[in-house]
C-alpha cells in the first residue's frame, strides 16, 4: 500500500489502543498523511478526554506524520465534496482527509464504516 492519508477515527482507535488499530500501527512505521484538519480532531479528542498539551504534544510530535495544510484547493474540494457525500453523513473533517487522499492520489485509511460506500475515486481502507 502506498503511504495512506489517516483519517482522525483511524489515528485515534490507534492512539487509544484499539484491538483493530494494527493497520494504522504498520503505517505509523512506514509513514503516514494527515491533514490539519483532521489532526485537530484529534487533538480535540484528546484533550476532551482530559489530556495534557505537554503530554499530547510529546506523543503526536513523535510520530512520523506529514501534517498536509489544509489549503486553498482543499478547503474547495472539500465544500465540492458535500453533495455527493451527504447521504452518507460525513463530516468536513471527513470529506477533508478524502480531498487530501484525492490531491495526494494516496489511499485514505479510517475507522469509520461508513466510508465503505464512499464511490469518488480514492481508495478506502477500513481497519475494522
Amino acid at each position: 500500500m502506498s503511504d495512506p492519508v489517516l483519517d482522525a477515527s483511524a489515528l485515534l482507535a490507534w492512539l487509544n489502543g484499539e484491538p483493530d488499530a494494527g493497520p494504522v500501527a504498520e503505517v505509523l512505521v512506514t509513514g503516514a498523511a494527515i491533514s490539519s484538519v483532521n489532526l485537530s480532531e484529534v487533538i480535540a479528542k484528546l484533550v476532551d478526554a482530559d489530556g495534557a498539551e505537554r503530554k499530547i504534544r510529546e506523543v503526536l510530535d513523535s510520530l512520523d506524520l506529514d501534517v498536509e495544510t489544509f489549503d486553498r484547493d482543499d478547503v474547495y474540494e472539500t465544500g465540492i465534496l458535500r453533495p455527493a457525500t451527504l447521504a452518507l453523513s460525513l463530516s468536513l473533517g471527513d470529506r477533508a482527509c478524502l480531498a487530501l487522499g484525492a490531491r495526494l492520489a494516496q489511499p485514505v485509511m479510517t475507522a469509520d464504516r461508513s466510508w465503505a460506500d464512499v464511490k469518488l475515486g480514492v481508495e478506502v481502507v477500513l481497519i475494522r
